[in-house]
């Protein structure tokens, strides 16, 4: 994160403390040339090249897994689903975080017991 630059830098830290703080047993790394974030696997990777703002892909690791996806109570509606395995979350503007702060918390939580 050091070396980032990005227009979201700021806003990125602030996203990056709220995953660190769902639980201690979450390090951080570089994966796939970006900020990602793991457990036993990484699960969460920051995707920079958003158009507007920046967003977290969330993952059950680099390879797809077979059987049911994981199951995420989601009701704000965060998630984007790309696949069985794997979801997004969006922060176009910086009011976002703070206003998807435990929301997004509670998506991790939840995520992180799947990896």
């Amino acid at each position: 994160m050091r070396s980032l630059d990005h227009p979201f830098k700021a806003e990125m830290e602030a996203v990056r403390r709220i995953i660190l703080g769902v639980h201690p047993s979450i390090a951080e790394g570089i994966k796939w040339n970006a900020p990602s974030f793991r457990t036993v696997e990484y699960f969460a990777t920051f995707h920079l090249r958003e158009k507007v703002g920046f967003s977290v892909i969330l993952h059950l690791g680099a390879k797809a897994r077979d059987g049911a996806p994981p199951v995420i109570a989601d009701p704000t509606g965060l998630l984007r689903w790309l696949g069985k395995d794997r979801a997004i979350v969006r922060f176009a503007e910086p009011a976002d975080i703070e206003s998807q702060r435990a929301a997004f918390a509670a998506v991790v939580t939840q995520w992180i017991a799947f990896v």
